[in-house]
């Protein structure tokens, strides 16, 4: 009963402190569009009452499922799969957080309509009015679409009774909180995209650091012996969640802050109370990491658990101002009253310059989503390596060389010229594509990471999930054995061009950001799994004999080029009617680039072709020279029984075959003289 109302408490410190801050500041008093007639007072102190509810029962929903699979042990050692004791408890948490997550988010979408319409939620017909808003407007579909998974992951927590569906629901509410970034308080700026990328990882840092403390608050008292081992692990996890929230923070904060004047606006202000609430429990959780895990391990429990609801509470008012936050306007950067051209309107940046030789090295637009994935992965490759040197083991030089090509590839196709004009010409969005679906996928496979992973990643022993766990489980999944097996991949990667292209699925890729993550996403793993069907050396799928592999790689490439041929044919543009109103006044013309960008998809997948080709014939010898290294060996062994058996075989063949010769011919000359007698 204690701890259900000390968390009772906690919770209402968002809302409270988000009201707060909105009333001292007039927050309150503005509606997200200026001119409409106010729509009540039950709206305007609701609505960040709801989206502050809303946003900590999602935290607390994603920090339980966070805390469940990678850092709680099984009720018992015997039942590792199981669903029980401490586990069990935190997915009643997340039942809970994810309901309240549900209902508050369909509240704030009648709140949210309310205040954007400025009609009171008491007027006639508001319910019609509501679901026509969540079905046809983009905002509206947001909303409906994070309550909905955060109805899934109730559900699923209530049935679920393994730890891997336990980890399909941790995936889906992370994923939940992607829709709650495209309508936060970052995603209105000019440059949307990147406002949008930091503020989704600054919810999921958030998130799993909050909802953490809080699941492991409540959990406590059923983790028993297994409390000091599940605070180490969830520590080092805020670790890395701090890192993020931090980067994240600040570089959204410069995106918002046009200069340093506008620091002292009210914007600027809760931004620096929300970056005080931060430094302070970044300074909690040193503490934690130092002192507070030494008396933990001493016994003393309480100590460490009235810092931790400290922290929990500083947190919430944190979270309570990032509400504020999204209903304060931030400060106007220079020419904002200036009409957006078409192009400012389309891709939320301004257009690139004419592409020229020189542009091709020197236009750069970093993707805030990739190049921090591309960095962190070749950073954690390079620690892996020295860790395995380090302890005295080889790793072959040639592979770190292929992964590091591989992410260099990638980081210049999403954030250098072909980023940069991937969105203004088809010409250089086919560059992107065939770069991203078939080179980068060709030496990232050749770098064995999943290999080097399983030797360096540590092994749990009391039964709990960590990297290591999770990366077996993920590889020897069913999907992985079916996407991952020759013909399945093989056709991904065919079938894709054709169904992306021709349909309405490019165009949408262009307009939306979610579809042009998703876009890149399919078209590197996809690109991934037909690579290593061919020429990988991880755990995986049973892969076809070599020369299948070589079939395989002539249909695929074949295909390829048969695509490229029909859209070099094809008089009609693709996506007309987003590079039309961009308005290019440079470059050749929408169906001479198009006609040029099939040209450049057909000579861009040779050398692909060829890099697969090179590592399949380079593996088909070292199998050979290993098949034959193995023979010899056991020949050694056995006294090459094998092959002595085999021409003792051979002899007795031969001996029946003269033995057999030898009759017929007995036989026939006793016929011969039989004819003669008379």
């Amino acid at each position: 009963m204690r701890r259900a109302v000390v968390a009772a408490g906690l919770v209402t410190v968002a809302p409270l402190v988000s009201l707060m801050l909105l009333v001292v500041t007039g927050g309150t008093e503005t509606s997200l569009v200026p001119g409409l007639p106010d729509a009540g007072e039950l709206t305007r102190y609701g609505l960040p009452l709801t989206q502050a509810l809303r946003d900590v029962a999602a935290a607390v929903t994603v920090g339980a499922l966070a805390l469940t699979v990678l850092c709680v042990p099984p009720g018992s050692p015997e039942d590792r799969e199981g669903i029980g004791g401490a586990r069990r408890a935190l997915l009643d948490l997340v039942v809970v957080a994810a309901s309240t997550w549900t209902w508050s988010g369909f509240a704030l979408l009648g709140f949210v309509y309310s205040d954007a319409a400025g009609v009171p939620l008491t007027s006639p017909g508001f319910v019609e009015e509501v679901t026509f808003f969540g079905r046809s407007f983009e905002l509206g579909r947001y909303l409906v679409v994070s309550s909905s998974m955060g109805a899934v992951v109730a559900v699923g927590a209530l049935v679920v009774r393994r730890i891997n569906g336990v980890g399909i629901l941790a995936a889906l509410a992370v994923a939940g909180l992607w829709p709650m970034a495209l309508t936060g308080h970052a995603a209105g700026s000019l440059n949307h995209d990147d406002a949008v990328n930091l503020q989704a990882m600054h919810l999921i840092g958030v998130s799993v650091w909050a909802g953490g403390l809080v699941a492991l608050i409540v959990v406590r008292p059923r983790l028993g012996e297994s409390l000091l081992p599940t605070v180490k692990r969830y520590s080092a996890l805020a670790g890395w969640c701090l890192a993020v929230v931090a980067v994240s923070g600040l570089l959204g904060a410069f995106l918002r802050l046009p200069s340093l004047a506008d620091v002292t606006s009210t914007y600027g202000a809760l931004l620096g109370i929300k970056v005080a609430a931060a430094t302070v429990v970044a300074g909690f959780g040193w503490w934690q990491r130092q002192v507070g895990i030494r008396r933990l391990a001493q016994g003393r429990q309480r100590a460490f658990a009235r810092m931790v609801v400290i922290e929990i509470g500083v947190l919430a008012a944190a979270s309570g101002t990032g509400v504020a936050l999204s209903r304060t306007p931030p400060p106007a950067p220079p020419g904002a009253q200036e009409p957006l051209t078409a192009a400012q309107s389309l891709l939320g940046r301004e257009l690139p310059p004419p592409l020229g030789a020189a542009e091709w090295l020197t236009q750069w637009e970093p993707d805030s989503f990739w190049l921090p994935i591309a960095l962190l992965l070749l950073a954690s490759y390079a620690a892996a390596v020295a860790r395995l040197r380090s302890r005295g083991d080889r790793w072959p030089l040639s592979r770190t060389v292929a992964w590091t090509i591989g992410w260099v590839l990638f980081i210049w196709a999403t954030s250098g010229s072909p980023g940069a004009y991937g969105r203004v010409l088809f010409s250089m969005h086919m560059v992107q594509h065939m770069t991203v679906a078939l080179a980068v996928p060709a030496f990232l496979v050749m770098g064995a990471p999943v290999t080097l992973a399983l030797r360096t990643l540590s092994r749990r022993a009391d039964g709990s999930m960590g990297p290591r766990e999770w990366l077996m489980r993920i590889v020897h999944s069913w999907p992985a054995r079916l996407l991952g097996s020759p013909i399945v991949a093989a056709g991904m990667v065919i079938v894709s061009l054709a169904v992306f292209y021709y349909s309405s699925l490019f165009e949408l890729s262009l307009r939306t950001h979610t579809a042009h993550l998703l876009m890149t996403a399919h078209f590197l793993i996809s690109g991934y799994l037909f690579a290593n069907c061919l020429v990988g050396v991880d755990p995986g799928p049973r892969r076809p004999a070599y020369p299948l592999r070589v079939l395989l790689i002539l249909v695929t490439f074949g295909f390829h080029a048969l695509f490229s041929v029909s859209l070099m044919a094809n008089n009609k543009v693709l996506a007309r009617d987003w590079f039309a109103p961009l308005d290019r006044t440079w470059g050749g013309s929408l169906i001479d680039d198009q006609y040029l960008g099939a040209s450049l998809g057909w000579a861009l997948g040779d050398y692909p072709l060829a890099i697969l080709a090179m590592a399949l014939i380079v593996s088909w010898v070292r199998a050979d020279r290993r098949e034959r290294l193995r023979f010899d060996r056991k020949a050694r062994r056995d006294g090459d029984q094998e092959l002595t058996a085999y021409n003792d075989y051979l002899a007795r063949l031969r001996s029946e075959s003269t033995l057999g010769r030898s009759g017929t011919a007995h036989t026939e000359s006793d016929q011969s003289e039989g004819d003669r007698t008379p």
